[in-house]
């Protein structure tokens, strides 16, 4: 019994899922079928779109317009086209849809779809040739009120312009009088002629002429503004301009200057000539580029001023290098001249290497360079070939290698005279280094030592050996400048070590011997500083004086606790005293 509930239960669930999914496929295929209605009804919208009032209306208003065969002519073509739209193509395209609208009922989707886009493609090919036609008629029925608005502008710009040029000095326009007041005329022609083929209705000569006004009106405004300023350069400021650089360049050249580099005349001639180009384009009011043109000639004249200040600047410059120059040179090689009759001795007596005094053979070469260039530039001046900034240029670069050569020349001189000063310098730091050895010396005797510690001898015999040395090295010929610095160094340090150990030894000798002195008065009361004391006296008489220090200070601080910093104390007071 439960088998079989079980199995009609089985049977309900997919009789229950078979209608469920025939019921989604008929609400899905409903709902295209739905959407392929909608989209019919868009495509008949925009068909009937196609075939507006407007195209008709305006086609009325061209038909009332024919005064000539031309436009007569133009109105038959659009009509055609558009009763070709209205009685052929639009007719196709609902036959079209028909037929879409019965395959809607029992065709596939995909069919549809594609009919449908064939339909909507060729609504709308036939709506932008429906919009074209329209644009072409009104560019008739709306041409008279916008041609006249353009004209009408046109006028107004053509009356501001005529007064211009009759309120003006009309002496400024007078190389281009008639030209201009030709275009006058003809500006009045055009204006008349409009309104001829206004009257007439021959809107295809219309467009010609209101373009024509417009270039014309547009070329006569730049030529009132600008013919002034382009007849007073051409005229008047480039000609003497050119006048008063050839005074100035005659007067130069008649000076000395050279300015072939310049190319004045090969340059007057090509201005002159585009001054001539300029008015030749003027007199038929051509004025492209005419003013940067000639502003350009200008500003090179303008440069020509500068170029003879820089000339006369350059000359100055030059008779200062006439003069300096060679002296300069002669010096140096005087100098060096001087230097290489003596290098030999120098370089004996110093023991110098050859490596040490090529710099003089150097010095003297580039002296004979310098001079030699010098002469070059000086046959290049006399010749009159050359303009003065060129060979100013020249000279300034034989005034730099003089430069470095004097600074080169003042180190070795330099260096030279430091040798010669580091041997005196020597001689005297040998007597001082004798002083202090002497110093030293008597401040070791003048406390009475019981003995003189080795160590400070040793430290004597080096000093005394290194001044030894000294001596031996400042005897020699030639002197070893290096080696004779490190011998004195080396006794100048010396000597100084011994001085701090005199007064060091001397210091450590007086504060063990009053440190004894002192401890003397426990001796008989602590056994312990007996014995301390006894070794600090014998080690004081061996001239151990540290370690006596140190034994005293450590048997006296059993009963006085901090002996030792008064003892420095009372040392620092006595010498003070």
């Amino acid at each position: 019994m439960s088998a079989n509930i079980a199995n009609l239960i089985m049977i309900i669930y997919f009789v229950i899922v078979i209608i469920a999914i025939i019921a989604i496929i008929l609400v899905t295929r409903k709902r295209i079928r739905k959407q392929f209605v909608d989209t019919l009804t868009n495509l008949e919208r925009d068909k009937n779109l196609i075939i507006s009032g407007s195209i008709l209306a305006e086609l009325n208003k061209v038909e009332s317009l024919i005064n000539n065969k031309e436009l007569e002519e133009k109105y038959n073509y659009w009509k055609s086209i558009f009763k070709n739209i209205k009685d052929v193509k639009v007719p196709k395209i609902t036959d079209d849809l028909i037929e879409a609208e019965e395959l809607v009922k029992v065709g596939t989707s995909e069919v549809i779809n594609e009919r449908l886009a064939l339909i909507e493609f060729d609504i709308f090919i036939v709506k932008s040739e429906a919009n074209d036609l329209l644009n072409s008629i009104k560019e008739i029925t709306l041409s008279e009120q916008k041609n006249r608005e353009i004209v009408t502008k046109l006028k107004t710009e053509y009356r501001t312009i005529f007064l211009q040029y009759n309120n003006n000095n009309k002496e400024d326009y007078a190389m281009i009088q008639n030209p201009l007041e030709l275009q006058f005329e003809n500006v009045d022609k055009l204006f008349s002629a409009f309104e001829l083929a206004m009257q007439n209705n021959v809107y295809s000569e219309v467009g010609k002429i209101v373009k024509a006004l417009d270039d014309t009106i547009g070329n006569l405004k730049i030529v009132i503004d600008e013919a002034p300023s382009i007849i007073l350069m051409g005229t008047e400021m480039i000609p003497k301009r050119i006048e008063d650089i050839n005074k100035i360049s005659q007067k130069m050249i008649s000076e000395g200057y050279n300015l072939d580099y310049l190319k004045l005349d090969y340059n007057i001639a090509e201005a002159e000539k585009k001054v001539a180009d300029v008015f030749d384009r003027l007199k038929v009011l051509n004025l492209e580029d005419s003013i940067f043109e000639l502003r350009t000639i200008l500003d090179y004249f303008e440069k020509l001023y500068s170029d003879f200040d820089k000339e006369k600047i350059a000359k100055k410059m030059f008779d200062e290098y006439i003069r300096s120059v060679i002296l300069r040179a002669r010096k140096i090689k005087k100098i060096v001249q001087n230097l290489s009759v003596k290098i030999q001795d120098i370089k004996y007596s110093y023991d110098l290497t050859d490596d040490d005094i090529k710099v003089i053979s150097e010095l003297d070469k580039e002296a004979n360079e310098c001079a030699e260039s010098y002469e070059v530039v000086m046959n290049n001046f006399r010749s009159k070939e050359f303009a003065y900034s060129k060979l100013t240029k020249e000279m300034e670069v034989i005034n730099d290698r003089l430069n470095k050569a004097e600074d080169k020349l003042s180190y070795t001189l330099r260096s030279l005279d430091s040798l010669h000063e580091d041997a005196v310098r020597a001689h005297e730091q040998k007597d001082e280094i004798k002083n202090l050895m002497r110093q030293a010396r008597e401040h070791i005797l003048s406390y009475k030592l019981p003995v003189i510690p080795n160590s400070y001898m040793i430290q004597y015999e080096e000093a005394v050996d290194s001044i030894r040395e000294m001596a031996l090295e400042l005897e020699k010929k030639p002197i070893s400048i290096k080696t004779l610095n490190m011998r004195v160094d080396t006794a100048r340090d010396l000597s100084l070590k011994v001085v701090q150990s005199s007064i060091n030894t001397v210091k450590t000798a007086s504060m063990a011997e009053s440190a004894i002195v002192y401890g003397n008065r426990y001796r008989a009361i602590n056994s312990s500083i007996d014995n301390g004391l006894t070794k600090a006296e014998r080690l004081f008489f061996k001239g151990e004086f540290n370690a006596a220090l140190t034994e005293a200070i450590k048997s006296i601080n059993v009963v006085e606790p901090g002996i030792q910093q008064r003892l420095l104390e009372a040392y620092r007071n006595e010498n003070v005293k």
